[in-house]
């Protein structure tokens, strides 16, 4: 056990980057400047906008468009699950392999193992996230569908259809940025095939990259006007 401390000091700051990082994204008042947050926003004024409208097609179209991409991902980590399975299967073959190479990169058959069990469970979750998303994107189709005519627009269950889809439609994102979320950090879980130092220093970047697309990209900066739905009672309900 105490040789092998560093790989568990590395693996415990790699699991608690992916959480700190997550709890702050979500649950944290920083958040709600994330780039997510001013996306949720704007995914009420779709709604709101939808509801103003008779002819809903190009909306459907949208949607259909959203329903496909979170289901090529979900395949995506299907393949990489995949992947993962075959290197636990092939054990032996990638420790003869790692022996070969210049720089020393020998581990263990246990600990190989290990390592490529803890791949297989980030890619497990990162299905089951995009899978849950693709569902809520279903339904949150299925509400589009249901959305009051036009002529009803100011009709208390109009609104009350308008907040329901509206929260299904942040739910639905908030499980797509996850799986995401999941395969960024997965990359940065491959640093532990080389080096528990490698792993560190690659938790540490994704943990930079995905922050600055948070919080400091061009995409961030270009939703930074706010939006104001239905006056100022909409902003509060995007917060």
């Amino acid at each position: 056990m105490s040789r092998h401390w560093v790989d568990i000091t590395a693996v415990g700051f790699f699991i608690i980057e992916w959480l700190a990082y997550a709890l702050t994204l979500e649950h944290s008042a920083y958040a709600r400047n994330s780039l997510s947050a001013r996306m949720n926003r704007y995914r009420e004024v779709w709604v709101r906008r939808l509801l103003d409208r008779d002819t809903r097609m190009v909306d459907m179209q949208i949607m259909a468009s959203l329903q496909n991409g979170t289901a090529f991902f979900a395949s995506t980590s299907l393949f990489a699950l995949g992947g993962a399975l075959a290197l636990l299967h092939a054990t032996n073959d990638a420790i003869t392999i790692l022996s070969k190479l210049p720089m020393d990169l020998s581990t263990s058959p246990a600990m190989w193992e290990l390592k490529c069990v803890g791949l297989v469970l980030i890619c497990v979750y990162a299905f089951f996230k995009f899978a849950w998303a693709y569902r809520l994107f279903n339904y949150v189709a299925i509400l589009f569908g249901g959305m009051p005519p036009a002529s009803q627009r100011d009709t208390p269950e109009a609104e009350a259809h308008v907040i329901r889809t509206s929260r299904l439609f942040e739910s639905a994102g908030r499980h797509f940025n996850r799986g995401q979320r999941a395969f960024f950090f997965a990359l940065g879980y491959l640093g532990w095939f080389v080096s528990p130092w490698v792993l560190f220093v690659t938790t540490a970047a994704v943990v930079v990259v995905t922050w600055r697309r948070q919080f400091a990209s061009s995409a961030w900066a270009a939703m930074a006007p706010e939006v104001v739905v239905n006056g100022d009672e909409g902003m509060k309900r995007g917060h």
